[in-house]
């Protein structure tokens, strides 16, 4: 075999050598990308006196969004926030109906002020959104939106705002007429702990921004038979973030 035949060869065997390695690790990558892992999500309600409403928790992937800041609320973002109804959410193909990827109302109810809830979700997505609404607030939910979630083994930690729906004036008048018209939901944006008060006159009338945006918190106020908010100030006042959400990884 001459020189160049031989030094042919080695090339032809060293290329084929690349191949199969590379198609090793293709193989190697396709199979960990659709290897399921579970992640345990807890939720810590960090406010001092208000409740969340019960939540969703549910993985996809990169491209889905269930809100997006800046933009108009979807009418099954509206129902989640206004009145805690999570069922029109659940018919959405964003999410989809409970399974591996999507828990919903893991605490059973109402979460209070300083506890916390895990849902474990056992999914081959990539990324996490968590909504709930807050209590008592008219349309404030809290949003963990398309959070990247590493596949590394390890927890994280992510702190959370609360978010206006954009969808209804703040006049933090409880019961006020139309705030929950939504007959199957049964959640009305009252104080749980029944520590508000009454025949407030409204904060405000309407909201100037009709987009989903940051939530200011509320005003309150320590009249209980009027003013101008029917929530006590020293109970109901809010600044963000209002949840901490923690993601262990397990592959």
């Amino acid at each position: 075999m001459t020189g160049n035949t031989r030094s042919t060869a080695r090339n032809g065997f060293r290329k084929h050598s690349l191949a199969l390695a590379l198609a090793g690790l293709t193989t190697a990558f396709a199979a960990s990308a659709t290897q399921a892992a579970t992640w345990d999500v807890t939720i810590t309600n960090l406010t001092n006196g208000n409740h969340f409403t019960p939540l969703l928790v549910t993985a996809h992937d990169h491209d889905t969004h269930l809100f997006q800041v800046g933009m108009p609320a979807a009418l099954p973002i509206e129902h989640m926030a206004e009145c805690g109804h999570l069922d029109p959410l659940l018919a959405t193909p964003e999410v989809g109906a409970i399974d591996a990827d999507t828990i919903a109302n893991p605490a059973t109810g109402l979460l209070a002020p300083g506890a916390s809830t895990t849902a474990m979700l056992v999914t081959t997505e990539t990324h996490l959104s968590v909504v709930a609404m807050v209590l008592p607030t008219n349309d404030a939910f809290l949003g963990l939106e398309s959070q990247h979630i590493p596949n590394e083994a390890g927890t994280y930690t992510y702190y959370v705002n609360a978010y206006d729906a954009g969808t209804e004036a703040n006049d933090e008048v409880l019961m006020t007429a139309g705030a929950c018209s939504y007959t199957d939901s049964g959640m009305m944006p009252g104080a749980p702990g029944m520590d508000a008060g009454t025949n407030g006159t409204g904060v405000a009338t309407a909201d100037s921004n009709a987009m989903i945006h940051v939530h200011r918190g509320v005003l309150g106020d320590q009249d209980t038979a009027g003013g101008n908010s029917d929530l006590d100030s020293t109970i109901h006042r809010w600044q963000n973030p209002v949840a901490k959400i923690t993601v262990t990884v397990t592959p």
